[in-house]
């Protein structure tokens, strides 16, 4: 089955010089940027470079400067505020810009994130009667309440008042609140009508900050902003955008302790940190900690400047994510397999599935998958016997998923219980045994508003053949970034081409590395993300794509990546699936004389870690740390990897088309055997190389991640044993300790020793799995996309 889109496909238009200008002489950016709406120089000044645009004035949010004054005078009088967020991403960074700001000037503030499992969205009322008896004298909200009448009425009656900062879509009646500010009551057009969450907390903030006679400090938030409008998924429009351009432009100059050390754990150099950083990696982190556990630390996370703290509580993100994708990639395929089972889903305008064992927290990220493999808006639900069923939805552009919901609510009162969201995403609640009821009513909705439509369209931006799809045009692109709802990532289409290589990616073999050919011979490598099982040309096509600079280890390259196909003809095509030559050379008892054999007749790379190093070179051999091997055809692994990202991020850079595994173990496993080795390497660093140290190099001669190398040194460091801090991406600087710190040693050393047992694990794993489990690994070569 395929998916095409219909291609709209642009007119020529007439562009000023002067805009013409502002895109390096790009005929086609000016002519986007006239599409787009920038029609003349100062509208296209204010959309390209953030100094050039004026914000709104905080003033023009309906109801904020009445909740402002209130919190004046709630910190006048020295009143306890209770800031009320939500569990994603929008609401942990709203709750955090807040509570940072009320603590800077000087505030009373506790702050509450509902706990997803017991609590669910919103306000709850036995958690709200608490916070109350806690001596909370104001209670704000911030991303959640726009339908929190029950709550607000609670609040009233112990004389607390209630003020609401949310950016949900406006229910019939508001709640009898202190204050409501909401974007959704302004007009459309209004600069700040798309703010979300984050958005209208920092409009808050700033406002709060310009009260108290220090603007600037509004400013350090920014970074916080970027992270809620991506992962939001809000419409990049007016002061939205602005907000975005100014939050990257910070996170690229100066994160924030907890955020520098996530782009460190998730392998991301700050410099480069665009929107699709944040949209598939730290945004999901993030998500994870709301999805799956309890996402009120994330606060303390966001604003503290305690280093080893912090990483450890990184860390603990890290291994939720690993579980949620363990999860989301286990819920898709039983996804997959109902919609096989039963291809008549397919037929209705909206996907509804449902399944009473699907975890409720992750099948919004699974719905999102499911948009994109088959282009039609997705609700899905976890339904348990007898109770009610609760779930999430996502939908395409042009098709309002809330605006549906809401009127099959209308339709059949008392078959929807809950629902709330925007136009591209929702959660909703159904009444137990309603599922049925309520995916024929979604269908007739859908069917009714949409009516007879011939497909989903793809708006295509213009044409750019192969020959200049490279780094060079790619970096002029990034003048229109960053991309999202609002501001599409630009569709390019490359006409004739055929199909010469494939290649499956990723540690589940979800994605494709297609590279394509035009009859001059031109040829480049295009990503298709989730694109394995699904259809590939059978002849000539005409590719549409998207292109973006990208940076890996250090190199400045443009990635393309596969957006549609449509036929161009009927040539046939060969395909080429180029395939790794394994050498398996694991478990034999005497290896090393095998390896002088192999080198001597060879010009391979030979990869090692640890103490491996010095005891080959002994032997006359050159081996090389992970980080120092290069682009080879033979890679030689003597010791594995420590992990999967790090063997993916080896043979990306070595690309070899032949690799011979030992998996000789560095025996580093043991937390004491890895903190002498450590504790060593240290001492010989301060006294003999003045403290200037690569990260890299001592991941490699401990025979571990760097992530479990920072945690080592924060022991030390912990133990009084040394001081050390970061200098840039990958270098160090290391100086004799000065005091311990007892507390902070009790939270990393069980850190270290999962970190440390993860590797063993791993290693272990690899040295006895059949080589079939092991080829889909070693032909890994690419990022993945969460």
């Amino acid at each position: 089955m395929t998916f095409n889109r219909r291609w709209i496909e642009p007119e020529p238009v007439p562009v000023p010089a002067e805009i013409l200008d502002l895109v390096s002489g790009s005929p086609l950016l000016a002519q986007i940027l006239w599409r787009r709406g920038m029609r003349s120089p100062e509208a296209a000044r204010a959309f390209l470079d953030p100094d050039c645009y004026t914000p709104s004035p905080p003033s023009e949010l309906p109801g904020l400067s009445a909740t402002a004054d209130r919190l004046e005078a709630a910190i006048r009088r020295g009143e306890q505020i209770c800031v009320w967020g939500d569990f994603d991403v929008d609401g942990q960074t709203a709750t955090s810009v807040l509570v940072s700001t009320l603590r800077d000037l000087g505030a009373r503030v506790s702050y509450h994130i509902p706990v997803r499992g017991p609590e669910s969205h919103g306000v709850s009322l036995p958690v709200l009667q608490q916070v109350i008896d806690a001596g909370a004298r104001l209670v704000l909200t911030c991303d959640t309440g726009i339908a929190a009448h029950d709550a607000a009425r609670l609040a009233a009656q112990h004389h607390v008042d209630f003020l609401i900062t949310d950016h949900h879509e406006l229910p019939p009646s508001l709640p009898e609140a202190a204050a409501i500010v909401s974007p959704r009551l302004l007009p459309a057009a209004h600069p700040l009508a798309a703010l979300p969450g984050v958005g209208v907390a920092y409009k808050l903030a700033e406002e709060l900050f310009n009260r108290a006679g220090c603007p600037e400090k509004a400013a350090a938030l920014l970074d916080l902003a970027a992270l809620g409008i991506v992962a939001d998924v809000a419409a990049l429009l007016g002061d939205t955008r602005w907000l975005l351009q100014r939050g990257l432009a910070r996170l690229r100059a100066s994160p924030r302790p907890a955020l520098a050390a996530m782009l460190e754990f998730a392998g991301i150099d700050p410099l480069n940190i665009t929107e699709d950083h944040i949209g598939f990696s730290l945004g999901p982190r993030l998500n994870a900690l709301g999805r799956l556990g309890d996402a009120n630390p994330v606060v303390e996370f966001f604003l503290s400047s305690d280093l080893p703290r912090v990483r450890v509580m990184a860390q603990h993100l890290e291994g939720l994510n690993a579980e949620r994708r363990l999860q989301t990639s286990q819920v898709f395929k039983a996804a997959l397999a109902a919609v096989e089972a039963d291809p008549t889903l397919l037929q209705s305008p909206v996907l509804v599935l449902a399944h009473p064992a699907w975890p409720a927290g992750i099948i919004g990220i699974v719905a999102s998958r499911l948009v994109d493999l088959y282009q039609k808006p997705v609700v899905m639900l976890t339904a348990p016997p007898g109770e009610s069923a609760r779930g999430s939805a996502r939908s395409v552009p042009g098709v309002n998923i809330t605006a549906l919901i809401a009127a099959v609510h209308a339709a059949q009162p008392g078959l929807v219980l809950n629902f709330g969201g925007h136009p591209m995403a929702a959660g909703l609640s159904l009444s137990p045994g309603s599922l049925e009821t309520f995916r024929r009513a979604l269908w007739h909705e859908a069917a009714r508003q949409l009516g007879e439509r011939p497909g989903f369209e793809l708006q295509v931006d213009g044409e750019l053949p192969l020959a200049s799809a490279g780094l060079e045009f790619a970096e002029k692109l990034e003048l229109l970034a960053p991309f999202g709802p609002g501001n599409p990532s630009l569709v390019l289409v490359a006409r004739d081409l055929r199909l010469v290589r494939r290649a499956v990616l990723g540690s589940e073999s979800e994605h494709l590395a297609l590279t394509v050919a035009d009859d001059t011979g031109e040829s480049r490598r295009v990503i298709w993300w989730n694109g394995a099982g699904r259809p590939l040309p059978e002849g000539r096509f005409h590719l549409a794509y998207t292109l973006r600079p990208t940076t890996f280890n250090g190199r400045r390259e443009a990635q393309l990546q596969w957006v549609d196909f449509q036929p161009a003809g009927d040539a046939p095509v060969i395909l080429e699936s180029p395939s790794i030559r394994l050498q398996d050379f694991r478990g034999l008892e005497h290896p090393l004389p095998h390896l002088q054999s192999l080198l001597a007749n060879s010009q391979a790379q030979l990869c090692c870690q640890g103490e491996a190093k010095s005891r080959l070179s002994a032997y006359g051999l050159q081996p090389l740390y992970p980080h120092e091997i290069g682009s080879c055809e033979h890679l030689v692994l003597w010791t594995t990897p420590p992990g999967r990202d790090d063997l993916s991020r080896l043979l990306r850079r070595a690309s070899p088309s032949t690799i011979t595994v030992f998996a000789v173990d560095p025996e580093t496993a043991a937390l004491d055997a890895f903190l002498k080795r450590l504790a060593g390497l240290v001492k010989y660093i301060i006294s003999h190389e003045s403290g200037q140290a690569s990260l890299l190099a001592l991941a490699g001669a401990c025979a571990q991640t760097g992530v479990a190398v920072q945690f080592g040194l924060d022991w030390l460091q912990a133990r009084g044993h040394i001081r050390w801090h970061v200098t840039s991406r990958s270098t160090i600087l290391l100086e004799p300790g000065a005091g311990r710190v007892p507390e902070v040693l009790k939270e990393i050393t069980p850190k270290l020793q999962q970190l440390l047992e993860e590797s063993a694990a791993f290693r272990a794993w690899f040295k006895t799995a059949p080589q079939h489990d092991l080829e889909p690994l070693l032909t890994f070569r690419s990022g993945e996309k969460d």
